[in-house]
């Protein structure tokens, strides 16, 4: 897929490139978010002229008008995904299409303009192109991609914008809890909301994530590294892990709260109930309590427990801590089906697999 022909890339490089042992320096230990590569990807929209002044450009800070849309009515939309780069030195994202397709949905929740799909995918092209050499090769490492949507006209008229940017940027990241994977302990609180029905939860725009940040106050101050969001109305039913999905595992049946307009869709929950089945595992989508959590842990028939996401790929949950309990989920520790579920994902993501549903998008060929 390409751009449509009418549109054009001007690409800009960076002047002085850093040396290949700063580089190897600021990548050696990654932390989550804070080391970006070299460039970045835009792209304009206007209603005059659709998608224009499609750029790559050094990555640096950004000029905006004060009265800028999206800085103060949100109008912000984005996605995560990543580029693994394989054993014959092509790069590949994984199902780049769904992520295009997803931010296509956010974007068109918050009355915004949905970048093609080819669009989407010839800018992650140019991106991996300009900063091929950040990608890395170790094991526990990745390039994240970081598409952003956002209203850029100054006017504080209440509607939504009428130009809009599209920026991607890219980052070198390790394991998003840390190290080998380890489980985390989750905070289930009645005190907060992340999404009701009619509101904005099956998109990924920047305010749902800003109004969580109390609730992962909270959790910490429980000794929690996230939170279980729980739905709005009752704080009864489980809904999502911070910005992850939720599976519990019952021996070999999982169990997942099902898509009903306040969950983000995520790419990876839909690549679990396609590959469980696959591994003789049966999935079944329902309403779970958080009383049934906790009465699984107890009587021993709850296994074992993990989130999913683009980030943290599968991430065991060890505990559930309530305002009156704690609960240990089977013996704390990342159980054999997300050990199971996690080295088949990365397997496919890293070209270390077959690749039979085809989520394996190629940006760069091997190396020459």
């Amino acid at each position: 897929m390409v751009l449509p022909a009418t549109t054009s890339w001007t690409r800009t490089t960076v002047r002085h490139r850093i040396s290949d042992d700063e580089l190897a320096a600021r990548t050696a230990r990654p932390a989550f978010g804070e080391v970006l590569t070299e460039h970045m990807v835009s792209a304009r929209w206007s209603a005059e002229r659709g998608w224009h002044d499609a750029e790559v450009l050094p990555y640096a800070p950004l000029t905006m008008d004060p009265a800028m849309v999206g800085l103060h009515y949100g109008q912000v939309v984005f996605e995560g995904m990543k580029a693994y780069r394989q054993p014959d030195g092509s790069i590949a994202a994984f199902r780049a299409v769904d992520h295009a397709r997803r931010f296509q949905r956010s974007a068109a929740r918050l009355a915004m303009p949905e970048p093609p799909v080819e669009l989407f995918l010839s800018a992650l092209t140019e991106l991996v192109a300009a900063d091929r050499r950040w990608v890395p090769s170790a094991e526990s490492q990745s390039l994240y991609l970081r598409p952003i949507l956002y209203a850029v006209d100054p006017c504080l008229a209440l509607r939504p914008g009428a130009q809009y940017r599209l920026l991607i940027l890219a980052m070198v990241t390790e394991t998003f809890f840390g190290e080998g994977a380890p489980p985390v302990s989750v905070w289930a609180g009645s005190r907060y909301a992340r999404a009701a029905n009619g509101g904005t939860g099956e998109a990924k725009c920047a305010g749902n994530y800003a109004g969580g940040f109390v609730a992962q106050v909270e959790a910490a101050e429980h000794g929690c590294q996230q939170v279980v969001w729980l739905d709005a109305a009752e704080h009864r039913w489980v809904e999502e892990m911070g910005g992850m999905n939720i599976f519990l595992c019952y021996g070999d049946q999982l169990v997942t709260p099902p898509l009903s307009g306040t969950l983000l869709p995520g790419i990876t929950r839909a690549s679990v109930l396609t590959l469980a089945p696959e591994l003789g595992l049966t999935v079944v989508e329902r309403k779970v309590s958080l009383e049934e959590w906790q009465a699984a842990c107890r009587d021993g028939s709850l296994t074992e427990a993990f989130a999913c996401g683009t980030a943290a790929v599968i991430t065991s949950i060890g505990r559930l801590v309530t305002e009156s309990d704690t609960d240990t989920i089977g013996d704390g520790n990342p159980g054999p089906v997300a050990n199971r579920l996690r080295a088949t994902l990365t397997g496919l993501q890293r070209g270390l697999a077959a690749d039979p549903h085809g989520w394996r998008q190629q940006l760069a060929g091997p190396d020459s």
